[in-house]
């Protein structure tokens, strides 16, 4: 016998949503099903940087066929039978869009910034006067630095001991036990 006083749980789903202007943009988000369309965009917008103004959402199955456009911002998502698994795809609608025109993906599209050794060092607080003045303070942190071929010779190293037998330093926690290697 079922009890009255049965709550029922929150019926969500768990969407993928992709954007127009954005071709490596992809997420995983949970919706519920009670919140209407307009909510669901003002979530996105958060997401995207897509106004809910300039929102259209199309909704795909997991077979990439398109199901129905999400026209009315006042239903509820659940209206349009989404499940998990299926793909909210959203378009931008303003060609003046900080989305569009690949300016948050092509980063060749961005002017880098670029300095002259001369104007470099005539600054103050560089990490070149920064190194300078603790290999003037310390010269022997200098000297002591790890030569280019380090992680070349521990690889080698590393090879050449495989399947022999470490005997690994007395400690108070592991007194004198000798492991066998891996050979990473």
């Amino acid at each position: 016998m079922t009890s009255r006083l049965q709550i029922q749980g929150d019926e969500s789903v768990l969407l993928r949503v992709t954007h127009s202007n954005l071709k490596s943009f992809s997420s995983d988000v949970r919706f519920s099903l009670q919140t209407s369309v307009e909510a669901v965009k003002e979530k996105l917008w958060r997401k995207c940087g897509t106004s809910v103004q300039s929102m259209r959402l199309e909704l795909y199955d997991g077979t990439e066929t398109k199901l129905c456009d999400l026209s009315d911002d006042f239903r509820p998502l659940g209206f349009y039978s989404p499940q998990d698994g299926y793909r909210l795809h959203v378009i931008d609608l303003d060609p003046s869009s900080v989305t569009s025109g690949g300016w948050l993906e092509d980063t060749s599209l961005v002017e880098k910034y670029s300095i002259s050794d001369e104007a470099y060092d005539k600054r103050d607080g560089t990490f070149r006067k920064f190194k300078e003045k603790l290999a003037y303070q310390n010269p022997s942190a200098v000297e002591n630095k790890i030569p280019d071929s380090y992680m070349e010779d521990l690889c080698a190293n590393i090879k050449g001991e495989r399947n022999t037998l470490l005997q690994l330093p007395s400690t108070s926690w592991c007194p004198g036990q000798a492991r066998q290697s891996k050979g990473w």
